[in-house]
């Protein structure tokens, strides 16, 4: 139990720096460092480096995992997959055909993405508890 409440925090780490780091990528050009290209490129890069280690962190996190949690993570992963490219690509055709007022933005996949996850871990924990 020990080593698993350790993997868990350290995924947490590494999604909360990568996290960290896109927001500075993101929001740094314009509010701290007035689009300075090469601090922009360093900071593209530094996301890059941390959301590889976001995924190395995972998958240790995964194969630290007992056979039915592997199970219950998995389902949940496999309906987010599904739902996120049926979805990504309706949203994005619904932008092309202009059939919405508004862009599609990725962030708001990223979202649906995050919350069809969680909901589908909650359920999937409960059924097989």
């Amino acid at each position: 139990m020990k080593n698993h409440k350790k993997n868990i925090l350290n995924l947490a780490g590494w999604t909360w720096s990568w996290e960290a780091t896109l927001a500075l990528a993101v929001f740094g050009p314009e509010f701290i460092w007035d689009d300075h290209q090469l601090l922009t490129i360093l900071f593209v890069g530094l996301n890059l480096a941390n959301g590889i280690a976001m995924i190395i962190a995972n998958r240790h996190f995964f194969n630290s995992l007992d056979e039915l949690q592997r199970k219950i993570h998995l389902e949940a992963l496999a309906l987010t997959l599904g739902l996120t490219v049926i979805i990504g690509i309706t949203y994005s055709t619904l932008d092309i055909t202009n059939l919405i007022a508004m862009d599609a933005e990725i962030s708001l996949l990223v979202g649906f993405m995050g919350i069809t996850y969680m909901v589908s871990l909650l359920v999937n924990r409960n059924r097989y508890a």
